[in-house]
């Protein structure tokens, strides 16, 4: 009973960042705290603990991409570790794309959704902090999509749902002096977050491929899978 009062059932709500009225300085705001937020609060450590194996066995000059990248803080982290590799961001918000650009090799704006990408084409797909926007259908091309494009693996970081993870963001946010607009995001994140048992069940359904799980602090979940049968890891 406890632990069902805990993790709720999944919520759709609405993040102010996600429309595009937000004013612009409110967005730059949103996602200065956002950084600040992916590396307090286990962000970027959730993509680099799944993707730095991977990393290593990649040859010079494979490529990386970032999908809904934002402002390209966290593969900007990887490229410092692989810098001969060639790291792209792709983003819905071409200010954001650009953003991104600036600290990586390149950027694209583009459809999450609708990859303008040919298939199998990019050695490392990462995806982190995005997946929870999506719901139902969306949910499962967003997965088909980073499925697609991959010739390599795929790595998906995101929020694990709980009601003291949303209450530990808020109270961090507070103290942090975080923007409102970050505040109340952060909080509808988490309730759009996954378990680790529903993010599993997603990519199996949708790719039949049983993705390495991994629990990080701060409520982060990861899964990790290779796209073609000849790049699996064994770990």
């Amino acid at each position: 009973m406890i632990r069902r009062w805990l993790t709720p059932v999944r919520q759709r709500g609405v993040e102010q960042l996600d429309l595009a009225a937000t004013p612009d300085a409110v967005r730059a705001a949103a996602m200065r705290d956002l950084e600040r937020s992916n590396v307090l609060f286990g962000g970027r450590r959730a993509v680099h603990r799944a993707a730095r194996p991977l990393l290593a066995r990649l040859a010079p000059g494979a490529v990386v991409l970032d999908v809904a990248a934002g402002t390209g803080d966290i593969p900007a982290a990887l490229r410092a570790r692989r810098p001969d590799a060639f790291f792209v961001g792709l983003d819905g918000s071409a200010a954001l794309a650009a953003s991104a650009g600036a600290r990586l090799d390149g950027a694209v704006a583009g459809d999450a959704l609708r990859l303008p990408l040919r298939d199998r084409s990019i050695d490392l797909v990462t995806c982190s902090q995005a997946l929870h926007h999506f719901f139902d259908g969306d949910a499962r091309r967003l997965v088909a999509e980073l499925h697609r494009v991959a010739r390599g693996h795929v790595v998906i970081a995101d929020l694990r749902r709980s009601r003291i993870a949303a209450a530990g963001f808020w109270l961090a946010a507070l103290a942090l002096r975080f923007h409102p607009v970050t505040r109340r995001d952060g909080v509808t994140s988490v309730f759009r977050g996954f378990t680790t048992a529903e993010l599993s069940v997603l990519v199996r359904e949708v790719t039949g491929v049983t993705p390495v799980m991994r629990r990080g602090l701060f409520w982060r979940l990861s899964a990790t899978w290779a796209a073609r049968p000849d790049s699996i890891t064994r770990s």
